[in-house]
Formats: C-alpha cells, structure tokens, sequence
C-alpha cells in the first residue's frame, strides 16, 4: 500500500502478476504478442512459384511454372539426346518445368536430332535406343498437362509429330526393310540352296579345278583342251583316280577317273 499525499491511500499492483492484455482487447505492449490482421496491409502473402511438394509461406504448397514462357500448369520433366562423334560423344538435355507446349517442342526437336545424330559410334549404336526409350516418359508428361495459360512469352511452337519429321521417316523406312529382307534372304537361301555336283557316268569327260582333297569336277567335252579326265566304272588300277561319293546319282558310288594325257 502507498500512501497518497492528503491521506489517501492508493493500492500498487505487481506487474509481473498482472497477466498481459490479449491481443484485440487493448492497446500493444511488450508482453502483446504480435500477430498481423487477416486482410490488412500485412495480411498472409499468396503462394508464389517453386517447386511442388515443398510448403511455401504459411504452409501453402507451391507450383511449377514453365521455365521456358513461364505458363501454367508445367511438368518437372528432363528431356535428353545424345550425339555420336565416332571416338567422342555427348550427351544433351533439358531440364524442366516446361509446360506442354514448350515441353513437345522440346521433346520432338531433341528425338528428332538423336534419331539422324546419335548412331555414329560404336557405344552410341547402345546409347541412343537408351535415350529415345527414357524421352518417352517426358513425353507422357507433357501429354497429361492442361493447355497451358498465364504465359509471359509466348509458348514454343510444338510443330509436327515425331513420326511426320524426315529423320524418323527414314529410319522407319529402314526397320522395314531391315525386317523384311532377312525373310526374304532366308527364303531366297532355302529355295536356291548349294550348287548340286553333276551325277558322272562311264563315258563321260572331266577336269578337275580344285585339289583332290576337295574336288570340284567339271564335265567337259572329250574333244577339247580342257578334259583331263575320262570316268568310267570301277574297279580302278593304281594310276587312276577316284571321284568323291557326291558325283555319283545315289551318292552312294564312286568311278574312276582315267588321265588323258
């Protein structure tokens, strides 16, 4: 208690019992704790962009926007290609977001430089089917999205399909043909097959233009220069030669073949 000067008394209370006022019931003090008016000058700030699944302020997820135009919605997508320099390669890319024009124009332009660009080097002939398979989930991506909106450039033009492009056209043309032509040679092999040798009879004259180890007669005129051979039925004597199995009509016989000179 204080006493007052003319005698009254006035009551003096202990601040630090005195609970502090909450806020909106009076005046700011240091015990107030601060908190900013819903709606006022210093109200909660909107979500801006970044990346998604991150909380941005207050707790409010974030989203993606196109790296490129800076459109909504974008897809955090990585397209790839790769070019082969016969010793040296290099491996390219584009990281996203991109929206979805952006992300097909990108997507088409790097597919379509890998499809003439990416084959020549022994390692790149393995690299670049691996690069053309992973571009096909960007590819999804970017298919999945929402036109895009809210743009601050223009979006890229996503141009004509893969398919409709000159390199892919090619190398269509090519795995069709490639996928035809083994049939066809294999067929072609089955019906020609090897060269049957003649089936020799008594009689008849021959030349030999291999080595007897591996003999490859030809039947020729007696007349001529080139017989030096006439065949005719076993038995052989000592001085004649004899013909492989494969010149006899059941495979199974062989004959002799006389020197002519």
């Amino acid at each position: 208690m204080i006493t007052a000067p003319g005698g009254q008394r006035e009551s003096e209370e202990d601040p630090v019992a005195t609970p502090p006022p909450q806020h909106g019931a009076g005046p700011y003090t240091p015990y107030t704790p601060y908190a900013p008016q819903q709606g006022g000058p210093h109200g909660p700030y909107a979500a801006g962009p970044g990346l998604p699944g991150l909380p941005g302020p207050y707790g409010v997820p974030q989203h993606y926007e196109c790296r490129i135009c800076g459109s909504v919605p974008a897809a955090a997508a990585t397209v790839r290609g790769h070019q082969g320099l016969l010793v040296l390669m290099r491996f390219l890319r584009v990281e996203g977001p991109l929206c979805r024009n952006c992300g097909l124009a990108t997507y088409r332009r790097m597919t379509s430089d890998t499809l003439w660009q990416g084959w020549w080097g022994p390692l790149s002939l393995f690299i670049t089917p691996v690069t053309l398979l992973m571009n096909l989930g960007p590819r999804a991506a970017f298919h999945r999205l929402a036109p895009p909106s809210g743009s601050i450039l223009p979006p890229l033009d996503p141009g004509r399909p893969l398919w409709r492009r000159p390199p892919a056209l090619v190398l269509l043309v090519l795995t069709v043909l490639l996928s035809f032509s083994l049939p066809t040679l294999v067929v072609l092999g089955i019906l020609a097959g090897e060269d049957k040798p003649p089936a020799l009879t008594a009689g008849m004259c021959v030349r030999n233009v291999g080595d007897w180890k591996d003999q490859e007669l030809l039947v020729v005129d007696c007349g001529s220069l080139d017989a030096q051979y006439r065949v005719h039925a076993p038995p052989c004597t000592g001085l004649e030669y004899v013909t492989d199995l494969k010149y006899s009509a059941d495979g199974m016989d062989f004959s002799c073949l006389t020197p002519l000179r």
